[in-house]
């Protein structure tokens, strides 16, 4: 393996997802300037939009998010189309 091309910047990192306010605790070198104290401890906050216990393919339960109305809008262009 190459010597010096690994950063050596790995600390704890807590990491939230904004979708249902799960915070888990991982090593990370992404830079933040937010923090969050988990059990008495302060560790630098990493946001996430999705994370292992939001997401459709680990919690088997599938969302239907409608953006801007496209359901709505892809059953009114092709209506004319039923039987």
């Amino acid at each position: 393996m190459k010597k010096d091309i690994h950063p050596d910047n790995y600390r704890l990192v807590a990491f939230k997802d904004m979708s249902n306010e799960d915070v888990f605790i991982s090593k990370s070198t992404a830079d933040t300037s937010e923090t969050i104290e988990v059990d008495g401890v302060e560790y630098p906050l990493i946001k996430l939009e999705i994370s292992r216990t939001s997401h459709p393919y680990y919690t088997g339960k599938a969302k239907l998010v409608d953006t801007a109305g496209r359901i709505d809008k892809f059953k009114s262009k092709y209506a004319k189309f039923q039987k």
